[in-house]
């Protein structure tokens, strides 16, 4: 059974019985399985992160991230999701480059060893390609089902 990463949609599922259907038997679904999702989700993005900075393909910190944004190293850049909008564009000053906001500042502090950590730049490879793709599926887990009904949710 494969559903897409939104919890509108895993909501549905469990509410019209759908997986029941498709296993064309009884199925015991957890009724927290949307949380137990968004937190494995959650983890995994922290194991990616980990693994780049031990990889020395990211950096923590204003300063760091836009020397890596001017060098063009920078292929993600992180932010912390109770960041300030206004400092994140003056951290990109312009520049086009994917951004993700899939955890708090202590969070993502305490992958580089800080107390807190507001912005990450993480260099090209496949680790940001994982550290998108997995970022934008805990971000569709996090929405609740008022956000998707929003424009652009």
């Amino acid at each position: 059974m494969w559903l897409s990463a939104r919890r509108d949609v895993l909501d549905t599922a469990l509410a019209r019985k759908a997986f029941a259907r498709v296993a064309r038997t009884e199925v015991l679904v957890p009724v927290e399985l949307p949380s137990i999702i968004e937190a494995a989700l959650k983890r995994r993005v922290i194991e990616i992160l980990g693994m780049t900075r031990r990889a020395g393909q990211a950096v923590s910190g204003f300063t760091k991230a836009r020397e890596w944004l001017v060098a063009d190293r920078a292929a993600v850049v992180v932010q912390a999701s109770d960041g300030s909008p206004d400092e994140r564009a003056r951290l990109l000053n312009g520049r086009v480059v994917p951004v993700v906001t899939p955890l708090p500042a202590v969070a993502l502090g305490q992958i580089f060893g800080r107390d807190q950590a507001v912005h990450i730049a993480v260099s090209a490879g496949r680790l940001a390609t994982m550290l998108l793709t997995e970022s934008e599926r805990l971000a569709g887990m996090s929405r609740t089902r008022a956000d998707a009904d929003q424009p652009g949710g």
